[in-house]
């Protein structure tokens, strides 16, 4: 019943793709209270108690969480999944990042580079879940997996990496060429050191193979996860006894959860659900993640640059901000906003090529429903759009169903929210990722040699006011290529009950429960 009642809600079905109506006949605002007040609360009926937790509360010490996504790719590390495990705070890395995106200390406790090598020392005493220690070979095992994956974790996208024990508890990593971010590398959640017993084979399972302070115990497909408190934790003992997982894809029922009392945290409130919810039960912060719409430049009509132009100058990102986000995002100047404030002072002028005629030129877009305001965002871009010429198609679905066909080119256009920083803390990573010739997720299928040289500086660049001049660079490369039309940059809105103490508001989407996160 869990999954059939809130995997997939019934007013966003699988299968057909979705065909929005241009102009809604109802008040957004009355739709979405009559959906909070009924539909929500019919699809959560039942949903949270299933993991053995009370309807009145958490007595037992347990946390009840609602999260957006389900599992992709059965919540393996190597793929989007492993930020889930770290926000459970059950698999962690050998560094971590501080506010700043410095690598700071976790599994390892210190580090140092002799040219293209990294040698890690390890923490000690530190045992996995099945009560196997952390050792060299772990890691050894755990990195070299990710370098063998297919696809691999983005984070090291363009990098030659090979990891080799050089004692019980010091490692060296070493890349092709030298690489000054090899730390911050190593804090991607998709680099998380598990036990042996996780690899078999092709799959890699996190159940019971994690080092951190609460030990994943059961998945139930795409509906539910259940952690409990490690108490060997390394770090000392969690404050809450663990962790009741429901996958919400649905926004509306996210945020009636929360309404509701059915659930202790939710993560990704959408703008619309914010203004009808208690103020003092959501947090927003300003988050390195940019809502873009990606143009193919490979193939149809944006393969003809005059046509990506006239796109982009047909676009009014400040309308959307205002209609669809309520005034809850920032309109983007670029790919990377205001969570990276030294990016808007070293941004310069970019040229664009001059748009062309449209003639009716008939384009499809792509979206998913998984994050509550795109398919709103789609229906402005469709009117706007074809204010200027353009025969507009919307195709919206569930994002596991729509990702293989984005990274195919199977659109002329999609509508991405994007980390810029998710896996390093440094921007570089997302741009060559997302507009390198081989990066792995071009959903604009970009082959620019000019683009690829900016990108390969960028990331080879040294640390510091070096290195983000030289990414500015990059950035106005990709603009001026008209691949790439920035809309907004987001801030993260995030639900917590009141008697909820403790819970991280990470930017980054790395932490959500910790050590020292409870309820009352």
């Amino acid at each position: 019943m869990l999954g059939s009642c809130l995997a997939h809600p019934p007013h966003l079905p699988l299968g057909p793709p979705l065909r929005l109506p241009e102009n809604p006949p109802i008040p957004r605002r009355a739709v979405l209270a009559a959906l909070a007040a009924g539909t929500a609360a019919t699809l959560l009926t039942g949903c949270f108690s299933a993991s053995g937790t009370s309807a009145e509360g958490t007595r037992d010490g347990r946390l009840r969480v609602a999260m957006m996504q389900p599992p992709r790719s059965g919540l393996s590390p190597l793929s989007d999944d492993a930020f889930k495990l770290s926000r459970w705070s059950t698999a962690e890395t050998l560094v971590r990042l501080d506010r700043d995106g410095d690598a700071v200390p976790a599994l390892a406790t210190g580090w140092k580079q002799t040219d293209r090598t990294w040698t890690f020392t390890l923490r000690k005493g530190v045992t996995f879940h099945d009560g196997t220690a952390l050792t060299a070979r772990s890691v050894v095992t755990s990195l070299t997996a990710a370098t063998a994956a297919s696809p691999k974790p983005r984070i090291l996208d363009g990098v030659d990496l090979t990891v080799r024990a050089t004692g019980p508890h010091t490692v060296a990593v070493t890349t092709g060429t030298a690489d000054p971010l090899v730390p911050q590398r190593l804090s991607s959640p998709q680099l998380s050191i598990l036990a042996a017993r996780a690899y078999r084979g092709r799959i890699v399972s996190p159940v019971g193979a994690g080092t951190g302070p609460f030990e994943l115990v059961k998945v139930s497909g795409t509906a539910s996860a259940t952690l409990n408190r490690y108490d060997g934790y390394w770090g000392g003992k969690a404050k809450a006894t663990g962790i009741d997982v429901t996958f919400v894809p649905d926004g509306t029922a996210r945020a009636a959860a929360l309404r509701s009392g059915e659930a202790d945290i939710v993560e990704a409130v959408p703008v619309s659900q914010a203004a009808l919810l208690d103020p003092k039960l959501i947090t927003e912060v300003p988050m390195p993640r940019t809502n873009t719409l990606y143009l193919n430049t490979a193939s149809g009509p944006f393969k003809d640059a005059g046509l990506r132009a006239a796109a982009r100058e047909a676009i009014d990102a400040g309308q959307i901000v205002k209609g669809v986000y309520e005034g809850r995002a920032d309109v983007a100047a670029g790919l990377l906003g205001p969570a990276l404030p030294w990016a808007a002072k070293l941004r310069g002028k970019v040229t664009h090529p001059a748009a062309g005629d449209p003639k009716g030129a008939r384009i499809t877009i792509g979206t998913f429903t998984d994050r509550a305001e795109l398919p709103e965002v789609a229906q402005v871009l469709q009117q706007q759009l074809r204010a200027a010429g353009f025969q507009v198609t919307l195709d919206v679905r569930e994002y596991a169903n729509i990702e293989a066909d984005a990274l195919a080119g199977k659109f002329d256009a999609f509508i991405l929210s994007r980390a810029t920083v998710l896996d390093s803390g440094d921007p570089a990573a997302y741009l060559f990722s997302d507009f390198a010739g081989s990066g792995s997720f071009n959903i604009a299928q970009l082959a620019d040699p000019a683009v690829d040289r900016t990108l390969t500086t960028a990331s080879g660049a040294a640390t510091g006011d070096v290195r983000r001049r030289d990414i500015m660079r990059a950035e106005a490369a990709v603009l001026a290529t008209d691949a790439a039309v920035p809309l907004l940059h987001e801030r993260v809105i995030q639900g917590d009950a009141a008697n909820v103490r403790g819970a991280a508001h990470d930017p980054r989407e790395r932490e959500l429960v910790t050590i020292d996160t409870f309820v009352e």
